[in-house]
């Protein structure tokens, strides 16, 4: 059964988002929809440190205008990028897998690169790697698809021959499942339910960056803390009225 997952390009995201990759033999970048306005997991991330949880935040380029996340530029202003891994070696030094995953963050925190959408999707695609997931990666912005909400994610599944959607929690908010049923496709939500991992810094939490459970492991293992499953959408929503 051909499963799509489509995500925006999140900054260093969270295990959850790879879990979803896991399932999925097309992952699609949905790069060219509106950038969020206000506070969004396109350009932060949530860390540990000592002092509790800290987001590290890319700073954005503004011009007023509500760009799409592909036409998003990245500020340099600061020193962000240096900041960043200062806080990475700070907080996760003492991690049994720090050596490795410190080396990754520096290979994708230092490209020069002033596209944030392509700033993620090749951390995504790099981090996706390192754990060994075979998906195919496709941008919604080449398969020049158009539609609005549910009626584009089915004309992108279908152009990919989908079978089956998986999507996260937050698409219970304004996806029309029965249209996806009309066109021939099931939809499923993930049902989380992440296998702890040593952590740093107090009671565990798999809202913080994938960086975290690659400092904690080798990149071989770290899938073996995935645990998640999808679920079909009706039994997803009798269990999360």
């Amino acid at each position: 059964m051909r499963t799509v997952v489509i995500s925006q390009p999140m900054f260093l995201p969270w295990v959850g988002l790879f879990e979803q990759m896991q399932t999925a033999d097309v992952f699609v970048h949905f790069d060219d929809v509106q950038f969020p306005q206000g506070r969004s997991f396109v350009s932060r991330v949530q860390v540990k440190t000592r002092d509790g949880i800290r987001w590290l935040s890319v700073p954005i380029a503004r011009d007023g205008s509500s760009p799409r996340i592909s036409d998003v530029c990245i500020s340099e202003d600061g020193g962000w990028r240096r900041k960043h891994l200062e806080t990475l070696r700070h907080n996760y030094g003492r991690a049994a897998n720090f050596p490795a995953m410190f080396e990754l963050a520096q290979e994708l925190l230092l490209v020069p690169q002033s596209s944030l959408s392509e700033f993620n999707i090749l951390s995504l695609e790099r981090i996706a790697a390192c754990l060994g997931l075979k998906c195919t990666f496709v941008r919604a912005s080449a398969l020049g698809r158009g539609g609005r909400s549910s009626e584009r994610l089915i004309s992108i599944c279908a152009e990919l021959g989908a079978e089956t959607y998986v999507t996260g929690h937050g698409a219970r908010n304004y996806l029309d499942h029965e249209k996806f049923e009309e066109a021939g496709m099931t939809v499923r939500y993930m049902d989380y339910a992440v296998e702890p991992w040593p952590q740093l810094h107090g009671e565990f939490t798999p809202f913080v960056t994938v960086l975290d459970l690659l400092a904690a492991v080798p990149f071989s293992e770290a899938r073996g803390h995935f645990r998640s499953e999808a679920v079909d959408w009706r039994t997803f929503l009798k269990r999360s009225p």
